[in-house]
């Protein structure tokens, strides 16, 4: 099984990406625990919500895990719970990093913030582009730091597809 994951900051294409790879290549897409958390309990999360959002998301991709997919795409993982968690919050729990570095992801895609709309969706909070690109260079710097592989994508919408769909296509045909 690979592990693809798509990160960086909001309204960047993740979502997107991941079903438009999904199409191409197949596989299994787990989508962003905290969307589906926010959903159901009608309300913008709190500090206290972190652990639990955290453990949601790891129970979708271990389940996915389990399904033993040739191609595992990640829409997001622990790494945005671990930075937004910082950002609005100031900390993060510390079990959250540790169990990320504990698990396998072969590569990253990193989406810029720069050539897209940001677009609001009523859960989104960083609607101005400094912001959305010190999140960018936040995640850059997590994966330079801990030696993960990563592609950043950049340009317009149709641009970052066409990378993408290059890019990984030419990871997979490489093993």
């Amino acid at each position: 099984m690979k592990v693809l994951v798509l990160t960086g900051p909001e309204s960047t294409g993740k979502s997107w990406l991941a079903a438009t790879l999904q199409a191409q290549f197949g596989g299994i897409v787990v989508g962003e625990y905290v969307r589906y958390f926010i959903d159901q309990q009608q309300r913008d999360t709190c500090y206290a919500d972190i652990s639990t959002i955290a453990l949601g998301q790891l129970d979708w991709e271990d389940k996915a895990r389990a399904e033993r997919p040739e191609l595992l795409i990640l829409d997001t993982h622990l790494l945005s719970n671990l930075l937004w968690s910082r950002e609005l919050f100031g900390d993060c729990p510390a079990w959250i990093e540790d169990a990320l570095l504990a698990r396998r992801y072969d590569l990253n895609l990193l989406l810029d913030p720069q050539g897209v709309p940001w677009v609001d969706d009523g859960q989104r909070c960083q609607p101005q582009l400094a912001e959305r690109v010190q999140f960018f260079e936040q995640c850059r710097d997590w994966l330079v730091r801990h030696q993960q592989r990563y592609i950043t994508l950049q340009g317009n919408w149709s641009e970052r597809q066409q990378h993408a769909l290059s890019s990984v296509q030419q990871w997979l045909a490489q093993s």
